[in-house]
């Protein structure tokens, strides 16, 4: 259970950290959700209720990162899906596209945690977003599976660094979120059934599954270093 903990979620307006934000709620915890967009955010705190709260945050920005977590004040956990990208063939994307995920997904989630900690519990948990690419990885980012494996990396070594504040990373396959929903139907079906194909359950993921993952590792007190992978056996393949 989460009873009487604060639970911080960078990305947490939409999709995966949304879902988690719910979960937390339901067992017990307070929530602070932070994105870049103040109308999400006002609509994810309506739909959360009287236990949450939201704060614009830029994730490529310190500044914002830092005044967002002065703003939210003292918490317990910390879950950091938020993060904006392009990935493509080494050969074909433009230097700012083949950056785009290591300065989001990778620094943004670096810098969450370094200003993060002046707040975070001593038993405190700490769950970072990779992605399943960083064992099986697609054949047009490689830059993009190298985030995600270094990510991997990061979540290992400030486990050593940080304890005791447990610190792990969660590595999901392709999941139907809203994020998926935004994109032409005919690009969505295609990446479905690609993944589908390849994955050992023969379908994607729900935001649900990352998201119990995502709260398991929060509730476990002897999980630290480790990544999981909601990824439908992606990752065997």
């Amino acid at each position: 259970m989460l009873t009487n903990k604060t639970v911080a979620i960078i990305g947490g307006t939409s999709g995966i950290g949304l879902c988690v934000a719910e979960i937390a709620i339901s067992l017990g915890a307070s929530v602070v959700v932070g994105g870049r967009n103040g109308e999400r955010i006002e609509k994810a705190v309506q739909r959360l209720g009287s236990s949450a709260r939201g704060a614009e945050v830029d994730n490529l920005n310190q500044a914002s990162i830092k005044a967002f977590f002065e703003a939210a004040g003292a918490i317990d956990h910390l879950f950091t899906p938020g993060a904006s990208y392009a990935r493509g063939r080494i050969d074909e994307v433009t230097d700012e596209v083949a950056e785009s995920s290591f300065k989001s997904k990778f620094w943004g989630q670096y810098y969450a945690v370094k200003h993060a900690l002046p707040h975070l519990a001593k038993d405190g948990s700490i769950t970072l977003m990779a992605g399943a690419y960083s064992v099986r990885p697609a054949p047009n980012g490689a830059a993009y599976g190298a985030c995600n494996a270094a990510i991997e990396g990061l979540g290992r070594s400030l486990a050593v660094e940080l304890a005791p504040v447990r610190v792990n990373v969660v590595s999901p396959g392709t999941i139907d979120s809203d994020l998926w929903q935004r994109q032409p139907t005919e690009l969505r079906d295609a990446s479905f059934s690609s993944y589908s194909d390849v994955a050992l359950l023969k379908r994607v993921g729900t935001t649900d599954e990352v998201a119990g993952t995502v709260a398991f590792l929060m509730q476990n007190t002897f999980m630290t270093g480790s990544t999981l992978y909601p990824d439908g056996g992606f990752a065997l393949r």
